[in-house]
């Protein structure tokens, strides 16, 4: 699993750093993109809505989100 720490960063930034590591991602691969901005969630689920991949976010503790993208 690929780890993405986008903490402080805003959007686009977690969605450009995705990208950077979807090149080099294989069938089943995954990466989890570390954020405290809450519409960092809802911009990656935009992203990826009509794509081959699945999406699962989770707010691991009061503020800060893990969101996890396993290619199909």
């Amino acid at each position: 699993m690929i780890e993405v720490d986008c903490l402080g960063e805003i959007c686009p930034v977690p969605i450009i750093r995705i990208k950077e590591n979807l090149k080099s991602m294989k069938s089943g691969d995954s990466i989890k993109v570390v954020t405290d901005h809450s519409c960092t969630q809802q911009s990656v689920m935009d992203f990826f809505k009509n794509k081959k991949f699945k999406v699962q976010c989770e707010e691991v503790i009061n503020g800060v989100w893990e969101i996890t993208v396993i290619k199909g």
